[in-house]
């Protein structure tokens, strides 16, 4: 295999769900390649080296600047056909499923997309992902090269190789057509602490909070454990917490090290965003609640006295 995997970044730093796809590249080719495009990003290429690439291709052009996913379809376009790579790697968010869709596209080529695993069975790349909202698992495969992978997003976890890369710098020559989208202005939400997607502790909430001013409560836990507050989609329709931070089948999939879910009663399509964390801790009144069947640790109550208590208890266990 000849593997390339996209490496997409924010705020000057390589995006976790990238370098968790690049250390499952190392374990399917010895010697994956990655890219980095952008402005500005040349010394990213040390921190891909770290995390398993043998090789950095790295488009660093002010053209490249703004997040827009056609420019970057031109320089991965160019880098797959000169190269040969016969594998393209992407983690999945809102950019790099433009990203890959349009690359797929572009070269005719075949797009598996929510995979939760990959493996080369007898030489051949076999994709896994979810169907049936998530009740039973496929294999996927591909009839061509090169054959493009959009992978979910918190499926693998970065680990440090403690290699270097060698850096190989890539011209940003981009079609007319590519240069016509300009991004006129980039918001962010005002928040403290990490992102859902980077955070190793996520305090989330669901309908049993009552009403939006009670996600104060789990603003507080979340602050004295470090963490980040997450929400379920029927709180984010009713305009409770912002959408940014939906977890579930139509949100995002997260893995922290600690999941702690308070009123939510645990259907489907919230269990599928969130099942791969590492501990999961549900308070909820209703004894019955599905969470419960996948909780590691349950607390039949209360969450309006459990978690200002819990909250409390933390902090004197870090002020001790």
């Amino acid at each position: 295999m000849a593997t390339l995997v996209y490496l997409e970044h924010h705020d000057g730093e390589l995006v976790k769900g990238s370098l968790g796809v690049l250390a499952k590249a190392r374990q399917l080719d010895d010697e994956p390649a990655a890219v980095v495009c952008g402005s500005g990003v040349r010394e990213l290429a040390a921190e891909a080296g770290r995390y398993g690439a043998a090789r950095i291709h790295v488009a660093d052009d002010v053209a490249l600047e703004a997040p827009l996913p056609q420019p970057r379809v031109d320089v991965l376009a160019s880098l797959v056909s000169e190269q040969g790579f016969d594998t393209v790697l992407f983690g999945a968010s809102v950019l790099t499923a433009d990203v890959a869709a349009a690359l797929a596209a572009r070269l005719g080529a075949g797009l598996n997309w929510d995979l939760v695993d990959l493996q080369v069975r007898d030489g051949e790349l076999v994709g896994t992902r979810p169907a049936l909202q998530d009740s039973v698992h496929v294999e996927v495969g591909w009839s061509a090269e090169p054959r493009l992978a959009l992978v979910r997003s918190g499926t693998f976890d970065p680990v440090e190789a403690g290699g270097d890369a060698d850096v190989v710098d890539v011209a940003a020559e981009l079609e007319d057509f590519s240069r016509r989208a300009v991004m006129v202005e980039s918001a962010h939400a005002e928040s403290e602490g990490p992102s859902i997607e980077e955070a190793d502790v996520i305090v989330a909430g669901g309908r049993g909070l009552g009403d939006p001013e009670k996600f104060g409560l789990l603003e507080e836990l979340a602050k004295a454990l470090g963490g980040a507050v997450a929400a379920t989609r029927a709180v984010v329709d009713a305009g409770w917490y912002p959408y940014a931070a939906q977890v579930g089948q139509t949100g995002k999939n997260v893995s922290p090290k600690l999941y702690v879910a308070c009123g939510i009663s645990g259907a489907i399509q919230h269990k599928v965003g969130m099942q791969s964390s590492g501990t999961i801790v549900a308070i909820n009144k209703d004894p019955n609640a599905p969470i419960f069947e996948y909780a590691d640790l349950g607390v039949v109550g209360d969450l309006h006295e459990i978690v200002p208590k819990l909250t409390e208890l933390v902090r004197g266990r870090k002020s001790a």
